[in-house]
């Protein structure tokens, strides 16, 4: 782990101070739409503008790189995401917001890719699964931190609009002082859609149903707090609670995956977030099941993402499973633009506990389809099975194809272990 640090420590410091901004910039609209008086629907389509940017700018980042470098990619973004986060207070009304988020999503995506493929450059092959683990921890950090930020200032003023566009703007300084291009590189062209599906319909269809889970918690969270009457303070911890949950529940269903059906831990750990949105719905004023329910719901969708990608590598090659992990990101990022829309829609006809309704209706179908699933063909062998490796939704392609390597090999290496006499 020394060796990471030593190696990495600018990109890990520079990574962390992006979230923080990141992490600010999201829950602050939220707070400041409802002091601006946007309606609920309108702040779903400024939420959902950040996922249809992010979606784009992973597929448009490689290029981008091999045409110019990584640094000159890397100062253009920090230069736009600085410029919006200025602007937002600005320019306040949703139609500048849903542009100003279409280019902080593309740009962020873009940063993710560039900067995941600096980390797996500076990594060795001994090192890389700690490497990747300790980015996800980094990032992780900057997220709940951003929370607590949320409460040094007045949402409804500027300054704390002026704090994420200076974290960005540091962010990139120890980066680009630090470290030396990297040759340009090639990401593998994703599998198609209806190769995929036809090698895990719970892979797709899960993968499609969490991608609208994680944009309404992640993208709807503080609008719901608004909704609801939660006091700032309130807000902050209610959205620190999702990241904390997905943080210290992902290794352990990690490690039960790798020695059970995935899909019935599926099954099992979507019907746990389903049943925690039930909860919250019918106890939705009491701050203390509220926090129970956001641990809970991050707690279950965050390792899902790894769950489907490690349950569909099961029945792939190989060969075969960077390609298919492109898909999956695709087919998630999809999900996710859908989310805060449907989200917004259902707040405004129903009221604000249907944010909770509508995330407990998406777990449950994939608990439900889980269950299907388990009667048309029998799981594979859990010695023939692949090895779970922790991933965050809001990561590149460049990392989840890193992340199959390491399971890759990771399995081969056990594998070898059992035939060795």
């Amino acid at each position: 782990m020394f060796s990471v640090l030593q190696n990495s420590w600018a990109l890990l410091l520079g990574m962390m101070l992006l979230m923080l901004g990141n992490g600010l910039q999201g829950t602050l609209l939220g707070v400041r739409g409802e002091i601006e008086g946007f309606s609920t629907f309108e702040m779903s389509l400024v939420m959902s503008a950040y996922f249809i940017g992010f979606l784009f700018g992973s597929r448009a980042a490689p290029d981008m790189i091999r045409r110019v470098g990584h640094v000159r990619v890397f100062a253009a973004l920090a230069s736009l995401i600085s410029a919006v986060l200025i602007l937002y207070p600005a320019l306040a009304n949703a139609e500048a917001w849903m542009i100003g988020r279409i280019i902080i999503g593309f740009c962020f995506s873009a940063v993710y890719v560039t900067a995941e493929s600096w980390l797996n450059n500076s990594a060795t092959n001994e090192n890389r699964g700690q490497t990747l683990s300790l980015y996800m921890i980094v990032q992780m950090i900057g997220i709940v931190a951003a929370q607590g930020v949320l409460l040094l200032g007045d949402p409804s003023g500027y300054i704390l609009f002026i704090v994420p566009s200076v974290l960005v703007s540091i962010a990139f300084a120890p980066i680009l002082l630090s470290i030396t291009p990297t040759p340009a590189f090639d990401t593998t062209k994703p599998m198609s859609l209806k190769k995929l599906y036809e090698v895990s319909p719970l892979g797709v269809i899960g993968m499609f149903l969490l991608g609208g889970v994680f944009s309404a918690q992640f993208g709807m969270a503080a609008v719901y707090g608004g909704k609801a009457g939660l006091s700032i303070p309130q807000i902050s911890l209610f959205v620190s609670a999702f990241y904390v949950g997905a943080l210290l529940m992902q290794y352990p269903l990690g490690f039960i995956s790798d020695r059970m059906d995935r899909r019935f831990l599926i099954l099992l750990t979507a019907a746990l977030g389903g049943a925690a949105s039930i909860v919250a719905v019918i106890g939705g004023g009491n701050i203390v099941i509220l926090l129970l329910a956001a641990f809970l719901i991050g707690g279950t969708s965050n390792p899902l993402y790894s769950l489907f990608l490690a349950y569909t590598n099961d029945f792939l090659e190989h060969e075969d499973m960077a390609a298919a992990s492109g898909g999956m990101v695709f087919i998630n990022g999809l999900g996710a633009i859908s989310g805060p829309i449907f989200t917004g829609w259902l707040m405004t006809s129903i009221g604000p506990e249907a944010f909770f309704g509508l995330i407990a209706a998406l777990m449950l179908a994939i608990a439900v389809y889980a269950a299907f699933r388990m009667t048309q063909r029998a799981a594979p062998s859990v010695d023939e099975t692949a090895g779970f490796q922790a991933i965050m939704p809001s990561s590149s392609p460049v990392f989840v194809e890193v992340a199959q390597e390491i399971a890759i090999e990771n399995a081969i290496e056990e594998q070898m272990e059992e035939i060795a006499p």
